[in-house]
């Protein structure tokens, strides 16, 4: 049925049909469909583009990659269908439940010196998050642990062994129970920054995976998870000029929680 519908296709774009032949290290390109998909109401941003480079403004609740029930509804589908870039790929990742920068690369010919400059740490990210105050830990904090896939498949944590995740953290605001942090990752473990959060006793506001893992579909769109990949900087590879990006977007207020 895929064949016949064209949602197979070999290296060049050309569709496959159930009779054609084998061909040793053929590239082959299958599309798959869902029955159904939620539409979800939130619209992604473009603030940069050039014959290398994308950047997002993502909101939260909408994922990067298809995955499981996302298809169409995902920052990737939505920006090859609406920029006509069949070669656009993500150069890194943030949650659905994150909203802020993400880069993609629409060239094939550069795209790994984009790549690189996330394998050599050669990229400063930076995040803001809204999660309890606590005067009691010392301020600044760097967090430094080893994370990994937790019980459940959805969950990282904290085990011992050699690190392999460092977070800077620092308060900017603070007004009463809550505090405004800026987090600054070095490595890139999933959930590194929620992770790193919930174990200084610090869960971000209204993260439904840590410490707690909600049931799926309990997601309230009035109460996105607090955590925004506010800016990203970095010597372009191919221009060589010095990149600075930050999102248009903003967590609540602190006031709000007063």
């Amino acid at each position: 049925m895929r064949m016949q519908n064209g949602d197979v296709l070999d290296g060049q774009g050309k569709g496959l049909n159930a009779q054609a032949g084998y061909t040793p290290l053929q590239t082959i390109h299958y599309f798959r469909t869902l029955h159904q998909e939620t539409p979800i109401p939130f619209q992604e941003t473009v603030l940069f583009q050039n014959e290398h480079l994308v950047v997002v403004d993502k909101p939260h609740f909408l994922p990067v990659m298809p995955s499981g029930k996302y298809l169409q509804e995902t920052v990737l589908v939505r920006l090859k269908n609406r920029l006509g870039l069949i070669d656009l790929v993500p150069i890194h990742r943030i949650d659905l439940d994150t909203a802020g920068l993400v880069l993609f690369s629409s060239n094939p010919k550069t795209r790994d010196a984009y790549h690189a400059l996330f394998r050599d740490r050669a990229i400063d990210k930076t995040y803001e998050a809204i999660a309890p105050w606590n005067p009691a830990l010392e301020w600044p904090q760097t967090r430094e642990s080893r994370i990994e896939v937790s019980s459940h498949f959805m969950q990282q944590a904290e085990v011992p062994g050699i690190p392999n995740a460092l977070t800077h953290i620092t308060p900017i605001e603070i007004l009463g129970a809550w505090a405004r942090y800026q987090l600054k990752p070095v490595s890139g473990q999933r959930h590194q920054l929620r992770v790193h959060m919930a174990a200084l006793g610090l869960p971000l506001l209204w993260d439904g995976m840590y410490p707690t893992l909600t049931p799926e579909g309990s997601s309230d769109v009035s109460k996105p998870l607090q955590l925004l990949a506010k800016s990203i900087a970095f010597t372009d590879p191919v221009g060589k000029k010095a990149m600075l990006f930050e999102s248009k977007q903003n967590l609540i207020s602190l006031a709000q929680l007063a």
